[in-house]
């Protein structure tokens, strides 16, 4: 059983965990279905109140843009100026697959190893979730079982300006010049799309938005998003025989075609899925949003043919219809650009010893903006913030963790400042 005690000792644990519960009470619930940015008004509220605790930090150069990404910037430790410029990240916004509104955080202090109800019918329970096993003696945060948590990404963003209040009042932890990266909608895969990347310096930077303490992730899915349309042909449904093309029929034949050992819930590791995602229409028209994920470009050409041949196998069960798609890239496996430059990576484990934990390399079964990043010219992986159960009534995050993580940012920048 791991222990996470020590790290909850740690002067810096507690404000981890205030400002986790003070974010996660601020609605920033994104809308994938919206082309602005923000996609919601909602997370002004949060970027702002970042903005102004980040000038009362003492941070000169604070700019929140009219699209909601806020950078700042830290200058270095005296001598260092001419050390490479690091990049901190996270996300602002929460998933919408489960209510973010009127968040309520509660505070399990030595938690026990038992189950806890969370509100009526929800119980967060060690047999179903059995990483709270590792967690007896830890304080974990967790949800009224009416909300998700928000810890993706908001314990990313408390650890972040946890350890930029550290390090502004302990000038005896030498760093570089550092930049902090908060965004909105990266939970709708559009977080980088209007991302200023010429207003960044970074020589590197570091996503915090994992899982597990020690976890540090350097491969992510390549994502594709298939919009199909479905058009059908419409009659009195009473004399309908050979002259109706129902297209929510269609629609339901289209997702009955997609293989289920090949989706979320029938895999895991390295394998990818095709997972649909939302459907809506009427006898007319109906339409369908579907999301492919494979690690490499090749199973993704697969897995767009395949899509391809689903629509001509609908249309052909439907003569009356037809089937229309938009198939759009979101995002590529950042691995083969953080293999140019070994080295971010190395250090991101490096860090994590340094912190006390034993780092271990796996792969994102999802995306960050890190990813975008990485693919825009700057390697980005992504590093553990201890939460758990993402995007769920069930989701919690380790107080242990959360100061581990914010040790591990801590080592990191003196890292690079070293080099």
């Amino acid at each position: 059983m791991k222990s996470y005690a020590g790290y909850l000792a740690r002067p810096y644990a507690a404000e981890a965990v205030e400002r986790l519960v003070r974010y996660a009470a601020i609605e920033t619930t994104s809308d994938r279905h919206l082309e602005t940015t923000p996609t919601t008004a909602t997370q002004w509220d949060l970027a702002r109140l970042l903005a102004l605790e980040l000038e009362g930090l003492g941070l000169k150069d604070v700019r929140l843009d009219e699209r909601c990404y806020l950078i700042a910037t830290m200058p270095a430790s005296p001598g260092l100026e001419s050390a490479p410029t690091l990049g901190l990240m996270a996300h602002m916004d929460t998933a919408s697959d489960v209510s973010g509104k009127d968040v309520k955080p509660r505070i399990v202090k030595d938690y026990d190893g038992k189950a806890l109800a969370l509100s009526e019918g929800y119980v967060l329970s060690p047999s179903e979730f059995p990483d709270l096993c590792d967690h007896v003696g830890d304080t974990i945060i967790v949800t009224d079982g009416k909300t998700l948590l928000g810890a993706d990404d908001k314990a990313g963003l408390a650890e972040i300006m946890t350890a930029v209040h550290v390090l502004a009042m302990d000038p005896s932890i030498k760093h570089g010049p550092l930049e902090i990266i908060f965004t909105p909608d990266e939970e709708t895969g559009k977080g980088m799309d209007r991302f200023p990347l010429q207003e960044i310096k970074a020589a590197a930077c570091y996503t915090l938005d994992g899982g597990k303490a020690g976890e540090v992730e350097a491969e992510c899915f390549t994502a594709y998003e298939v919009k199909a349309e479905f058009t059908g042909k419409v009659i009195h449904i009473g004399s309908a025989r050979g002259k109706l093309a129902n297209a929510v029929s269609m629609a339901a034949s289209f997702v009955s075609m997609l293989p289920r050992s090949e989706a979320p819930e029938s895999t895991d590791g390295w394998y990818g899925y095709y997972c649909p995602l939302e459907i809506r229409g009427s006898l007319e028209k109906a339409n369908l949003d579907v999301y492919l994920r494979d690690f490499s470009q090749g199973g993704m050409e697969s897995r767009i043919a395949a899509i391809n041949a689903i629509a001509k196998a609908v249309e052909a069960q439907f003569p009356l219809g037809t089937v229309s798609l938009k198939i759009t890239r979101q995002y590529v496996n950042m691995r083969e650009k953080l293999n140019l430059k070994p080295e971010v990576l190395e250090r991101s484990m490096e860090a994590a010893r340094r912190a006390g934990l034993e780092p271990t390399i796996k792969p994102i079964r999802g995306g960050t903006d890190g990813a975008r990043l990485t693919e825009m010219g700057i390697p980005t992986p992504n590093l553990f913030t201890g939460g758990y159960n993402y995007h769920s009534r069930y989701e919690w995050a380790s107080a242990g963790e959360m100061s581990a993580t914010v040790a591990t940012v801590l080592e990191l920048v003196k890292l690079w400042a070293e080099q």
